[in-house]
């Protein structure tokens, strides 16, 4: 493999969903994304191997909820009186570091972990934490997915089915208000869109929104077409995470920064909807997604967005897929 399509795995980078490499680049052509990532043949075990190197920053937020950055996605931590409550739980392999982090907060014991999505860089910690003693929430799409073999072709790549103690046992498919520990939650369905089980959970009295993956701050993002997402899914994601925020809303993104708001995120929303119209305009007129991505659609928007492993050609391509 070149050294230009090796993927750079860094403290926010080494998660399954937002490893990319560079799709302009092989003998001046381009690849596919699922091309791309065979090209780093693997990438799963690297990112176990790396995991385990993992530092982990925790971010006090407000209101006893924390974020917790380092581990595949961003974790959010409610701390309350008797027990705390969870939101993904990142990579195995870095539960040492994530039991510290834990610690740190307090001696209280996670009673729920609450999963966003169903991909391996949320919930491949789901076994351990539920070994701890925690109940597992989530869509019940993924539960669908945890149970059974996943096959996502853009990483060519194919899961098998968790361990029984890694499976949600309460789920849900519409919207819902819960409270755990003593924390008003609302748990958000959104339709389908970087996958076809996400949701959001929002922090009801401290105004913090955990959007998963359906937002992903600064960077572009990774759309999971295998198991259900899309691009217009994304953007209807977006405009209903923005319903709910306000310009005090604090804003956790899947990937990137943990701290954000509702600013940024209408940025990313802006950002999805010109790219998506400006890949649909191209492909309407029967160019190819190579010449598509040559004629660079996103170059209004690559300084910004497009310094991180998810390429600005690899982007164009995911976008192509569902234009």
């Amino acid at each position: 493999m070149s050294n230009n399509l090796v993927p750079k795995l860094s403290r926010r980078g080494f998660c399954l969903c937002c490893v990319g490499v560079a799709s302009i680049g092989v003998a001046g052509g381009w690849l596919s994304p699922r091309e791309a990532y065979a090209e780093a043949h693997q990438l799963v075990h690297m990112i176990r191997d790396s995991a385990a190197k993992a530092d982990i920053t925790t971010h006090k937020l407000r209101g006893g909820v924390y974020a917790l950055e380092g581990s595949g996605g961003n974790i959010a931590v409610f701390v309350g009186a008797s027990g705390k409550v969870m939101i993904d739980a990142g990579i195995t392999a870095t539960r040492p570091k994530i039991a510290k982090a834990l610690g740190a907060l307090g001696a209280q014991p996670v009673t729920t972990l609450i999963n966003t999505h169903w991909h391996f860089d949320h919930a491949d910690g789901n076994e351990w934490v539920h070994d701890e003693g925690a109940t597992i929430m989530a869509h019940a799409n993924t539960k669908s997915r945890l149970l059974e073999t996943q096959r996502v072709e853009d990483w060519d790549y194919t899961f098998p089915p968790s361990a029984p103690g890694a499976i949600p046992t309460e789920t849900f498919s519409s919207d819902k208000q819960v409270v755990l520990e003593g924390c008003k939650l609302d748990l958000v369905c959104y339709e389908a869109a970087h996958t076809d089980s996400d949701i959001g959970v929002r922090f009801v009295d401290q105004n913090i929104l955990h959007t998963g993956d359906t937002y992903w701050n600064g960077i572009y993002p990774f759309i999971d077409y295998s198991t259900g997402g899309s691009i217009d899914g994304k953007i209807a994601a977006c405009e209903k995470s923005l319903k709910m925020a306000d310009d005090k809303t604090i804003v956790i993104p899947g990937h990137g920064n943990p701290v954000s708001n509702k600013a940024e995120l209408k940025a990313f929303h802006d950002m999805l909807v010109a790219v998506r119209d400006n890949v649909s305009t191209l492909k309407k007129k029967g160019m190819s997604v190579g010449e598509v991505v040559a004629a660079k659609p996103t170059k209004k928007f690559d300084a910004k967005w497009g310094q991180f492993v998810i390429t600005p050609g690899l982007f164009t391509e995911l976008v192509y897929e569902g234009v």
